[in-house]
This record gives structure tokens, C-alpha cells and sequence, in this order.
């Protein structure tokens, strides 16, 4: 089983790892278009005013150009230790020991603007790319990426159990028919249900540290959900999709 996380905007800063590498990275064939985004991003970084446009930031936000134009010699970090904010926040991969950390290094991936694919123990360096961005005179990452994503992630998902856990821009980079999707909606005491925002994150993380750490090899969509019910989370599936039920106390909703 894989189970495959989004990115975070907001990242640790730093690292103990050399310089980005980008031949050893996990999945070879991504090589060359990771190369091609890395040196577009270095070269933009040049241009303050074009590279804010193109990245969806403000001024105040410079320091995300800073790494970027840095890229190729900040130290690096594993993809897993890099990522910050909700959803990793309960994922919590810091407090996982042993075995059960060995089971989430395996396990876990995320899906990344720049680098495609990444493995647990990838290591790379503090940057800002997200899926929505548009570079200049490129056509957007989604077109980019699909191409050589989609056989990647196709032949993951021949030999493995995919849980996805992307949103939806990121899922738009490389689309993956089969794989076990994951919704979380909020219920009220009357029983209705909302959509739950930001907050979705963290229960898609919690799931996350569930299953990455469980000693069960789910085969199927039925299993992921009995090994998360054992955890003591409340969820429902339909098919392929499994929905996380959450009480409205826990967490805001969208109205």
C-alpha cells in the first residue's frame, strides 16, 4: 500500500542533507522535467516582479524567491521532514518509532508541482511551487506533468494499493483511475453534513499516521476502512471512495 499525501505550501526552513540531487531521487524517469523545472525556477528567481506573478505571492512573501534562486545548493531535508502545516501536523512522523516508522517510510509519498513523485526518504531543499502556478511562457504544470506522471503513478498502482490523499489541484497533475479517495464531511446533531475546509487536513493526516503505521496490508478500499475504524475514526464507504464523518464540534465547516 502506498499512500499518497498533497504537499504543503509551507515548509522547514534548513537541513542536513547535500545539495539537491536530482538523479537520486526516487523514479528516474522524472529526471528530466524535474531538471527543466528547477532551472526555470532558479532562472526566474531573478525577476522578482514576473516570478511573484507566476507563483500566486506578494512582496511581503520574497523569502519564498530566496529558495528558489537557491535550489541547487540549499541543503535538503527527507520530503517527509521537509513538509509542514495541518495535514503533517498529524501525520506526526517525528513521534513514530521502530517498525512503525520503517512501515511509513515505505508507505508514504507525496505529490509535488516540482519534483512529481516523491518517496518518504527523498531529500530535497525548502522551495514554493504550487500545482496552479503558471511559469512563463509554459504551458501550466498539469499539462507539463501528466505525461510523464501518469505511467509512473500507473505503475504503482499495478503492483500496489494507492490511497490518495491530494487535492484536487494535485491529483490534476497526474490522475490515477482506481486508486481509494478519501472525503471528509462534517455532521451535525441533526444529521445534516457540510463540507469540511481546512480542517479536512487534518483528519486526511490522522488517516494518514493510521495507515502508515498499522502492521495490516489492506488490499482494498474495505480494508483501508476497517484498519481506520480499528483507529477509532468513524468512516463510510462507497466503492472506491471512503468518507471520514466527523462530528461539526471538531473541526470548522464551509456554510
Amino acid at each position: 500500500m502506498i499512500v499518497l499525501l498533497p504537499p504543503s505550501e509551507t515548509k522547514r526552513t534548513g537541513g542536513d542533507g547535500p545539495p539537491l540531487r536530482l538523479g537520486e531521487l526516487a523514479t528516474a524517469e522524472l529526471t528530466p522535467l524535474r531538471e527543466c523545472l528547477v532551472e526555470e525556477l532558479v532562472g526566474l528567481a531573478a525577476d522578482p516582479d514576473t516570478c511573484r506573478r507566476a507563483l500566486g505571492i506578494s512582496a511581503a512573501q520574497d523569502a519564498e524567491i530566496a529558495r528558489n534562486a537557491a535550489l541547487r545548493t540549499s541543503p535538503t531535508l527527507p520530503a517527509l521532514h521537509r513538509y509542514t502545516g495541518v495535514l503533517y501536523d498529524a501525520l506526526d512522523v517525528e513521534s513514530l518509532r521502530a517498525a512503525e516508522a520503517a512501515r511509513a517510510r515505505a508507505r508514504l509519498a507525496v505529490g509535488s508541482a516540482l519534483f512529481g513523485l516523491l518517496r518518504a526518504d527523498d531529500r530535497i531543499p525548502a522551495y514554493r511551487l504550487s500545482a496552479s502556478a503558471k511559469l512563463p511562457g509554459q504551458p501550466g504544470l498539469a499539462v507539463r506533468w501528466r505525461p510523464v506522471l501518469e505511467p509512473v503513478l500507473a505503475g504503482l498502482a499495478a503492483g500496489e494499493l494507492i490511497v490518495d490523499l491530494r487535492s484536487g489541484a494535485y491529483v490534476g497533475l497526474g490522475r490515477l483511475p482506481g486508486a481509494v479517495r478519501v472525503d471528509v464531511l462534517a455532521e451535525q446533531p441533526d444529521g445534516r453534513r457540510t463540507v469540511v475546509t481546512h480542517f479536512n487536513k487534518a483528519h486526511k493526516g490522522r488517516l494518514a499516521r493510521v495507515l502508515a503505521s498499522s502492521r495490516a496490508e489492506p488490499g482494498d478500499a474495505a480494508a483501508v476502512a476497517a484498519v481506520a475504524r480499528r483507529a477509532g475514526m468513524r468512516v463510510e464507504r462507497d466503492g472506491d471512495e471512503l468518507t471520514i464523518v466527523v462530528p461539526a464540534d471538531d473541526a470548522p465547516v464551509r456554510k
